[in-house]
């Protein structure tokens, strides 16, 4: 097995995960700690370390929320549940699965990019456990990145500092960590030329961003889970302009009594996360500190751009949970998903704009068990995708396990080629998905 290998970066050591076969590398670093000077600036490439790093355990997650600050929350109390994780604004690492046994095996490559409206979330959380998919002869790769205001924080010094890269560190930390997967993913046995990104809500937008950026050549399709949004009046993936963004930075040194970019960097860790709740704290956040239009690496909203034939686009993956984001439009009688209404304007768009991609759509409306009746609610199919069910508290049965292995399979043959069409486990053909050309040619999955 392929314990140890040697990036351009410095020699790694894994360890086995559960299934010995697989080795997992965790808290592997892409960038500088941004800290210090780089508190509130885009990321810097990590340097070239000596000797062997140990890469058996995550890294600390972004600063966020402490993880189950509320027990009666459901996604507290469905995934968040380490109260004691550690937390740093020393966060940018990355973790990789890999069934390889030699560096020269060229595996297709996934890498995850998780969701938590760009204000939570975090790689090592139980559902991300990517032994599953590398089972079936992939290389997974999660990153991590800055979070609310220390991912998405503007203000006209930061600017002045540096012009190029004035906003969204966030996504720009994604970025790096792709790049640093394209440059040393080959170490792993893992191809650098058939890499797919993927991501779920915010993970999912992180997606479309990515695109709309471009791809530099560094991956060739994408999943996006319940990342496309359309809701009239409430489009959360409309970014607000830099100078509107500043303003709002502004406004938090003037709440935090300092003027300057030098004076906010002396806050401890402790004394910022304080200032953010004292500032409005998650339901604040999440409408404050979040992608926005730099003309740089966002220069449009993603539909607007679409529609404008200005996105150059690549092989998908999308769909959404059918209790997920329903709003009903004015003087309709029933109401509407959101993610789906986005999903059939993107298929208009792309068609309007002569796109030849070959793309693939689906509905979770999979019955979810528990004491709670949660529905199919935003989010719970990442159980299914990354076929983790056995760490959920919830009490899944046979029936469940089989639509997450097909669920999983299909990602998987995606991931590979493109197509999520193939075989079972067992060896015996999935259903046919078909590509996705109309309203109709939507694969449902449920019990």
């Amino acid at each position: 097995m392929l314990r140890t290998v040697e990036t351009k970066v410095g020699k790694i050591e894994g360890i086995p995960a559960a299934d010995p076969r697989i080795t997992a590398f965790k808290g592997i670093p892409f960038a500088k700690p941004p800290v210090g000077d780089l508190r509130f600036h885009a990321p810097v490439p990590v340097e070239k370390w000596e000797g062997t790093l140990k890469a058996w355990n995550f890294g600390p997650i972004a600063v966020q929320p402490t993880p189950y600050y509320n027990p009666d929350d459901l996604y507290c109390r469905e995934w968040s549940v380490d109260k004691d994780i550690p937390m740093s604004e020393d966060c940018l690492y990355l973790n990789v699965w890999t069934p390889a046994n030699s560096a020269d095996e060229k595996l297709p490559v996934y890498v995850w990019i998780h969701g938590g409206g760009f204000q939570t979330g975090f790689t090592p959380e139980m559902e991300f456990d990517g032994e599953r998919i590398a089972r079936r002869g992939i290389v997974v790769v999660t990153v991590a990145y800055r979070l609310n205001m220390f991912g998405f924080m503007c203000h006209p010094e930061i600017t002045k500092e540096n012009p190029e890269a004035p906003a969204n560190f966030g996504l720009l930390d994604q970025r790096m960590a792709m790049q640093w997967v394209k440059d040393n993913i080959g170490a792993f046995g893992g191809d650098s030329e058939n890499i797919t990104i993927g991501g779920q809500s915010a993970g999912g937008g992180s997606v479309l961003n990515q695109i709309l950026f471009g791809t530099q050549n560094i991956f060739k399709r994408a999943v996006c889970h319940s990342g496309m949004f359309y809701m009239p009046g409430n489009n959360i993936m409309t970014p607000r302009s830099l100078k509107e963004a500043e303003k709002l930075g502004e406004d938090f040194f003037e709440f935090c009594g300092v003027k300057t970019l030098a004076e906010i960097r002396k806050f401890t860790t402790a004394e910022m996360r304080q200032k953010w709740n004292e500032y409005g704290g998650h339901d604040k956040s999440i409408q404050t500190w979040l992608p926005v239009k730099d003309d740089i690496f966002i220069k449009d909203e993603f539909f607007s751009a679409l529609e404008k034939n200005q996105v150059k686009t690549v092989p998908m993956m999308f769909g959404f949970t059918t209790d997920e984001f329903t709003f009903k439009p004015q003087g309709a009688e029933k109401s509407i998903n959101a993610i789906q209404t986005a999903i059939g304007m993107y298929k208009r768009m792309t068609d309007k704009n002569g796109c030849k991609d070959v793309n693939y759509s689906y509905q979770f409306d999979v019955d979810i068990p528990g004491w709670d009746n949660p529905g199919k609610f935003h989010s719970v199919d990442l159980w299914f995708w990354f076929e983790t069910l056995a760490k959920c508290w919830r009490p899944f049965t046979g029936k469940w396990y089989d639509v997450s292995r097909q669920m999983c399979n299909y990602l998987c043959n995606f991931i590979k080629c493109g197509n999520p069409n193939g075989k079972d486990c067992d060896g015996t053909p999935l259903p046919q998905w078909n590509e996705f050309r109309s309203d109709d040619d939507v694969i449902v999955f449920r019990v």
